[in-house]
């Protein structure tokens, strides 16, 4: 018997701790915490743009981290690590309003507001995409203007506009995603365990399966969706949008898989009722084994 499915989390409303955050933050709207609307980016005065002296080059410290990540050396966690601190660009473009009338009853230039460029992520979620360098962003869409942010700030504005993830530099040799649980702790700015290495997830799992005699083991590992690539072709382990986690269920021999399915169920039933899982696993993928005989 082996069997393998995947089921992706629900979507989940923000915890008490972001929804606080912004709040704090004034409004959910840009990362400044103000609103878009009637907003000028533009000229010295640009209450945005606290970084003067930005020569708008990329964060070492986030360059290393991807750069160890390629090689296989790093991790996300460290990846993540190195965004807590750094600054980063985030993309608005002007959105027309409503006409307005003009002197002798004609039709005026439209109002320009300002709004977030957002995406949509392979399995329909949102996702705001945020660059490491001024170039990599027009590169990527010429009519966006950059506006500084540091990354938490960043991650608090996905929040708001309800984006579960941060897609880091897209359409660079090299694009990195942060998935949701990874985002409200950046939002956050305290650590992140991805859950295939979270011992506190793997004790969580553990005490999900006791009583079921028929499974003999339980094992967490990355899932399919964890690696990515880059441009060329590169496998890279780690920086993809999910599955996140992957939990495999080995069953006794000759355990019927009627009998392995329904105790699957069962657990993800007890899962699905913790807080502290539902919020630490972006996306679930199962294998069902059996054990030698």
């Amino acid at each position: 018997m082996s069997t393998e499915h995947n089921e992706s989390a629900p979507q989940r409303h923000l915890p008490g701790h972001i929804v606080a955050a912004l709040a704090q933050a004034g409004s959910p709207a840009d990362s400044a915490g103000q609103s878009w609307d009637g907003r000028d980016l533009s000229g010295e005065g640009n209450p945005l743009h606290n970084f003067d002296k930005d020569d708008g080059s990329a964060d070492l410290k986030v360059m290393n981290a991807l750069s160890e990540l390629r090689a296989g050396r790093g991790s996300e966690a460290e990846v993540h690590q190195a965004m807590a601190t750094a600054r980063v660009f985030i993309a608005v473009v002007a959105q027309l309003g409503e006409e307005a009338m003009g002197e002798h009853g004609f039709a005026a230039d439209k109002e320009a507001d300002m709004a977030l460029v957002k995406i949509k992520a392979p399995d329909g979620r949102m996702a705001l995409p945020i660059f490491t360098t001024v170039e990599r962003l027009q590169a990527w869409h010429k009519e966006a203007r950059p506006v500084a942010v540091f990354a938490p700030r960043a991650a608090l504005s996905a929040a708001s506009e309800e984006c579960q993830l941060l897609v880091l530099d897209p359409g660079s040799d090299f694009t990195f995603v942060l998935r949701r649980p990874g985002v409200w702790n950046l939002a956050k700015q305290i650590q992140w365990i991805p859950s295939y290495q979270n011992q506190q997830i793997a004790d969580l799992v553990h005490n999900a399966t006791e009583g079921f005699t028929q499974l003999q083991a339980v094992k967490l590992a990355p899932g399919r969706g964890v690696g990515s690539r880059t441009k060329d072709g590169q496998v890279v382990l780690g920086g993809g949008s999910g599955p996140e986690l992957n939990l495999q269920f080995v069953f006794a021999p000759k355990t019927p898989p009627n009998q392995a399915q329904e105790i699957t169920r069962a657990i993800q039933g007890r899962l699905s009722q913790m807080t502290e899982f539902t919020e630490a696993v972006d996306s679930l993928e199962l294998s069902l084994h059996s054990a030698p005989s």
